[in-house]
């Protein structure tokens, strides 16, 4: 589903002003245990949350012929109903990695030799 999703935004077979314009990047698909749902996580490259929201609202709007597409490409028992969501995970990332690099933190992480213990035979 994430393959054809993203070929579909990629080749612009969606005609829209704004998804013409950013390029949404789709992370993660979780389909639903009966596989009547499907939640699409997405983060437009670049751009503001204005952006984003305007990014979710046009998926949104293009749902019906993305379940299409998926339905026709994807062999499933049904065609999934498909929710967009934004991929906090990129932000979390960042977030994580800044505190890693604290100079309090990273002096914390730096590989401590211990000292060796001998076998005694």
């Amino acid at each position: 589903m994430r393959h054809v999703l993203a070929r579909c935004l990629a080749r612009g077979d969606i005609p829209d002003p704004v998804l013409d314009r950013l390029i949404v990047s789709i992370s993660e698909v979780r389909v639903s245990p009966d596989l009547r749902h499907a939640t699409v996580f997405i983060m437009p490259v670049g751009g503001t949350e204005a952006d984003h929201n305007a990014a979710l609202k046009a998926l949104a709007e293009h749902g019906k012929q993305l379940r299409h597409e998926v339905a026709r490409r994807v062999n499933t028992k049904y065609a999934a109903e498909l929710h967009f969501r934004i991929d906090e995970s990129y932000a979390e990332a960042a977030r994580i990695d800044a505190l890693l690099r604290k100079p309090a933190v990273a002096r914390d992480l730096q590989e401590k030799t211990l000292p060796k213990i001998q076998d005694e035979d």
